[in-house]
């Protein structure tokens, strides 16, 4: 009997996909990275991923997890010896405690449900980005996901008070707590999150839920550069008592993509700029949603004194402040392009790495010159999480430098590691970030990982190849 066979037994045969059923799982989201697994199993409870991972250890058989499938390393791509297993039926909110302000989960509640749940109770859960309308919980936190909030809220790992997970022998490692305080051993919750499917199949977790906010001020600024844009996100910080959830810079070469490939795109202002950034305020408090003698709610008010002595001070160029909803979209929609910006153009090399804040005007300066001195007529483009670092640099070398593919994508992570910052910021490793991690991850810490995976795993059945050199 084979695998497959097996496992039809534990989930039903109507739960296990081959041929052409799985065609919406033979190429990943960007499109670099083609799959052809021996087939999909689609287990509906943790009790059922532990029977297959059991039945896996006993078959040999080579598993591949995956999630809501948006991933952009190809950590979720399946040879024709491995199955793919999904967690899409995973998919209940088991409970939300607005008291405690918590959410359990399971792995594969789509995001953006997680949100609206969240929203029904007044609160917030606070991980967003573009994809959150097909992202699955379980993957946020395979991957430690990251988004447009991370300045305000953490990664995915910051969120997280409990997990569940299966491990490669079908043992279910129950950490289900949601303390805040818990100092009993090694914290294993923390190994699972990040591990890209390398040590168990995550089942559901404990997520830390935030107020929601009852006001926010979201504006486009022109900085005059860099520069003065973190000195202004400081100023914006240290006034407002850290109310500031979101700085997203946006060049004029992000711009203009935008424009170029998404109907009924406008300028964010009447001239272009060099340097671009949408930078929000976020409040729970209803003194900071009440108006003011203005009649404006008082956050939006502060933010729009602060930006006119910026103005007057030339730390800025321009400013448009959000006044409706709906201009407060278009300023999100801009930001949250980015995937389609990035793809609309072949082929590409995309590179997600994280420089210290006072590097990144350093990091664009070098890499383009060494990006062009490698592959001369090579463009780019580029849009960051100004708050934190990460910067989002995709190369597009024309059909004639493709050849150095490879070669541009580790001078984009030598780089960010030359500059004290790391090769990976929030879209994992899977295959695309293995050579870097050979290349300059520390060696010390790359043996650890192989120790605590061969632990855990000695058979190396779960997610082989991706990962860990």
């Amino acid at each position: 009997m084979t695998y497959l066979d097996a496992a039809a037994a534990i989930v039903g045969p109507t739960q296990i996909l081959t041929g052409e059923a799985l065609a919406p799982w033979r190429r990943d989201w960007t499109g670099q990275y083609l799959s052809d697994p021996a087939g999909l199993v689609r287990p509906g409870s943790t009790a059922e991923v532990s029977a297959l991972l059991a039945l896996a250890s006993r078959h040999g058989q080579a598993i591949v997890p995956v999630s809501g499938a948006t991933g952009l390393t190809g950590g979720a791509v399946a040879g024709p010896e491995a199955v793919l297993l999904s967690t899409e039926r995973l998919s209940t909110i088991r409970s939300i405690s607005a008291a405690e302000r918590t959410a359990e989960v399971e792995a594969g509640v789509v995001l953006s449900t997680l949100h609206a749940a969240a929203e029904e109770e007044g609160l917030l859960y606070p991980v967003t980005f573009g994809a959150r309308g097909s992202a699955r919980i379980g993957g946020l936190l395979a991957t430690n996901a990251g988004g447009s909030n991370v300045l305000a809220y953490g990664n995915t790992r910051d969120t997280c008070l409990g997990i569940e997970a299966v491990l490669p022998d079908g043992r279910v490692l129950s950490l289900m707590s949601a303390l805040h305080k818990d100092n009993s051993g090694l914290n294993l919750r923390h190994l699972m999150i990040g591990s890209e499917g390398q040590l168990g199949i995550i089942t559901a977790a404990v997520l830390k839920l935030v107020p929601a906010p009852r006001i926010r001020a979201t504006a486009m600024l022109a900085p005059r550069d860099l520069a003065a844009a973190l000195t202004l996100l400081n100023r914006l910080q240290d006034e407002t008592g850290g109310k500031v959830v979101a700085c997203e810079y946006m060049p004029d070469i992000y711009i203009a993509g935008h424009l170029r490939y998404v109907a009924g795109a406008r300028e964010p202002f009447g001239q272009r700029h060099a340097h671009n950034v949408m930078i929000e305020l976020a409040s729970p408090s209803a003194a900071d949603a009440a108006p003011g003698e203005d009649g404006q709610p008082r956050l939006s008010a502060q933010l729009e004194a602060l930006l006119a002595g910026a103005l007057e001070e030339g730390l800025i160029l321009d400013a448009t402040i959000a006044q409706s909803e709906a201009q407060r979209a278009e300023m999100w929609a801009r930001r949250e392009s980015a995937a389609e910006l990035t793809f609309a153009r072949r082929p590409f090399v995309d590179c997600d790495i994280a420089v210290p804040l006072a590097q990144v005007a350093a990091f664009l300066q070098l890499i383009r010159q060494r990006v062009r001195a490698l592959v001369p007529g090579a463009e780019d483009m580029v849009v960051a999480h100004l708050g934190d670092g990460n910067i989002h640099y995709t190369i597009y070398p024309g059909e004639a430098g493709l050849a150095q593919a490879a070669e541009l994508r580790a001078l984009v992570d030598g780089t960010a590691v030359e500059l004290g910052g790391s090769f990976s910021a929030e879209h994992g490793i899977g295959l695309s970030k293995l050579p870097a991690m050979r290349a300059v991850k520390d060696p010390v810490a790359v043996e650890t990982m192989r120790a605590i995976k061969a632990a855990l795993d000695p058979a190396g059945l779960l997610n082989a190849g991706k990962t860990i050199p």
